[in-house]
């Protein structure tokens, strides 16, 4: 098991739009992937899962993967939320 944390620095969080673009990254691992916000965890592959999480600007998360792509995973997750997330 891989887990990091990240801080949401999109404007509107992990809303619509970029929730969107996080989970079609999310399913091309086959790793299992949760979000933890809050210590409650979201299925990160799921649209439901990651829009009830309510993750807004500066928000802390973490990405945590298990599988046999779980480096790969939270390496490319992470970066997609850090940097080109600029909505």
């Amino acid at each position: 098991m891989v887990e990091e944390k990240v801080t949401l620095v999109n404007e509107i969080g992990l809303h619509a739009r970029p929730a969107s673009k996080f989970i079609r990254e999310s399913i091309k691992y086959k790793s299992r992937i949760d979000l933890i916000k809050n210590e409650k965890v979201y299925n990160a592959k799921s649209i439901m899962g990651v829009l009830s999480m309510g993750a807004g600007k500066n928000d802390e998360i973490i990405i945590r993967a298990e599988g046999e792509d779980e480096v790969e995973a939270v390496k490319n997750l992470v970066h997609l939320l850090k940097y080109e997330m600029g909505e």
